[in-house]
């Protein structure tokens, strides 16, 4: 029987870490802002956008052609609807230069010093491949504080399953109202609100039903927005709680590589790397995310792959967040099935 409880259990173990890495995979990450995804889970963040832009500009000064294969995903980069003026200095470096020793250590020194941090994605690199061409970098980091820190909430139920929250109760503290702004209020399903930051950034969360694209989600919500007659303050009587969210995410984006790129000498994305790490708590938000283009030149290629408001966030939302004197995000993220972005928090709701 011991051996048996033991084997259960250890099957109970793999079952889970199976299921969490399978999880992680199903949020997809998209390349563009407006790209025509409706995966139920997705983000985006500008990172891949910028390295795009630099190797357009910068080493094949035009929009980047494949000799063969499908041309849409180059054909929505090349239109550079994200750049580099979207963000303050501070938040972000990149950088581009021969796959060198010495270009990596550059770049470790230069993000250990301006972020504190270390890179996820140069150690994915074959510094010494005589095929390297040129490599392409960015890191954008931003970690900011609400206001006031939110109050922790009872536990509460998402969807079919029971998660942590945040948030003000109807006998919230007063000092709290100042985190939130009220974009527009339609029903319990169907609001939108900033949560403001002691930095240049807001979050919005936009708590929908919708399935679209998220350039046309930010566009219905920003309309809604500026018809919105009530009030935009948090008053008494309101309550709002918003789901703890944090994941991790990296990418390749096979369908970019191994492909000929016109006008070059023979030269080919052999990666096309984001990646992403994500926290929203109780305290304000964190975000790291690195994207590169290892660009190397032919030899061998391989083949292709009327009552207080109720502002309570328990279903399929989204997350916007932006600059405050910028027209653009930098991210955004659709969060339906809240176990895969936050598995730690969640437990399956009991019937």
């Amino acid at each position: 029987m011991k051996k048996f409880i033991v084997g259960f259990l250890a099957c109970v173990l793999a079952l889970n870490i199976y299921n969490s890495a399978f999880a992680i995979d199903r949020i997809e990450v998209v390349k563009t802002f407006s790209e025509k995804n409706v995966a139920p889970n997705r983000v985006w963040v500008g990172t891949f956008q910028l390295v795009w832009n630099d190797f357009m500009d910068e080493i094949l000064k035009g929009p980047v052609k494949f000799i063969s294969g499908e041309q849409k995903v180059a054909k929505a980069l090349n239109k550079q609807e994200f750049k580099v003026s979207m963000l303050s200095p501070d938040s972000y470096y990149k950088t581009y230069g021969k796959p060198t020793l010495e270009l990596k250590g550059q770049i470790e020194t230069a993000i250990m010093e301006k972020f504190g941090e270390k890179s996820e994605i140069l150690e994915q690199i074959n510094w010494s491949d005589p095929d390297n061409a040129v490599f392409l970098y960015t890191m954008l980091k931003k970690e900011f504080k609400f206001v006031n820190r939110f109050t922790q909430l009872p536990s509460g139920d998402f969807g079919p399953y029971h998660t942590d929250y945040f948030g003000i109760n109807e006998s919230g503290r007063e000092i709290l109202y100042s985190n939130v702004r009220v974009l527009f209020y339609d029903s319990p399903s169907e609001f939108a609100v900033a949560l403001n930051t002691r930095t240049n950034d807001e979050v919005y969360i936009y708590r929908t039903e919708e399935n679209k694209p998220f350039n046309s989600i930010y566009k219905d919500m920003n309309k809604k927005t500026a018809k919105y007659k009530g009030s935009h303050e948090f008053m008494k009587g309101d309550k709002i709680k918003v789901p703890y969210v944090a994941f991790k995410k990296d990418v390749n984006f096979d369908e970019l590589c191994n492909r000929i790129i016109k006008n070059t000498d023979e030269m080919y994305f052999e990666k096309a790397l984001q990646t992403v790490d994500f926290d929203l708590n109780e305290s304000g938000v964190k975000l790291k995310s690195e994207a590169a283009l290892d660009v190397n030149f032919v030899s061998f290629l391989p083949q292709s792959p009327k009552e207080g408001r109720n502002l309570e966030v328990t279903n399929t939302f989204y997350i916007f967040m932006k600059e405050k004197d910028k027209g653009m995000p930098y991210f955004a993220a659709r969060v339906k099935d809240l176990i895969l972005f936050n598995p730690q928090k969640q437990s399956k709701k009991s019937s």
